[in-house]
């Protein structure tokens, strides 16, 4: 068998182009890391690349097709994903001013690894906008005679691509000179983050099917 490399690109280039256009995982990252620290922000990011891995599976059990179609099942999907990220967003405006971690600080990071990989894992895997999404990538892009192990490898390819990613946008926004400019900007950091959750639970919520 030969490994349909041409698919392979065109798959991971539009993928990839879709990675970097900042969306609820995007501030969702750039929060942990200023809020938090680099640990937070990778077991975060983490977390959003396993997601990757459940939408592509039931990409390729047809499972987002029968998501896709059915209205009500969408409409849960896209409540669901409005509600969580009107939470972050609560969250966000009610927690204090970002201030450079302590010792003790970094002792509760460790205990929080898996908080952490859960709030990334769940703002991408419920939105809806990912389940249509992967449904018109892999139906525009992908051959139907394109073998089920290739079909694997792309979906993991692609998950190790969006913790690359955002394993970048973590490592640049806690670097000590990143970190003190949103430091300075004390509460003003929470307010805009929170706005920005709530704008995208507006977006979500106003999500159609195609």
């Amino acid at each position: 068998m030969t490994f349909p490399w041409l698919e392979f690109a065109g798959l991971m280039l539009a993928f990839g182009i879709n990675a970097v256009i900042p969306g609820a995982d995007f501030a969702m990252v750039l929060r942990q890391s200023v809020a938090h620290d680099r640990r937070a922000a990778l077991f975060t990011s983490a977390g959003i690349a396993t997601s990757i891995l459940v939408h592509g599976t039931y990409t390729l059990l047809g499972v987002g097709v029968i998501v896709g179609q059915s209205l009500l099942l969408f409409n849960i999907l896209k409540w669901l994903g409005a509600a969580y990220l009107v939470w972050l967003a609560i969250q966000a405006l009610r927690s204090p001013p970002p201030q450079p971690p302590s010792e003790l600080d970094a002792a509760q990071a460790r205990r929080g690894d898996m908080a952490a990989f859960a709030l990334g894992f769940l703002t991408n895997l419920l939105n809806p906008k990912a389940v249509l999404f992967f449904l018109a990538l892999f139906t525009s892009l992908v051959s139907i005679h394109t073998p089920g192990e290739v079909k694997v490898i792309y979906v993991g390819s692609m998950s190790l691509m969006l913790f690359a990613w955002f394993a970048l946008v973590s490592f640049f926004f806690t670097t000590p000179s990143v970190r003190q400019g949103f430091f300075r900007v004390g509460r003003w950091f929470n307010r805009v983050t929170g706005i920005t959750f709530l704008a995208l639970a507006v977006r979500v919520a106003l999500a159609q099917q195609r």
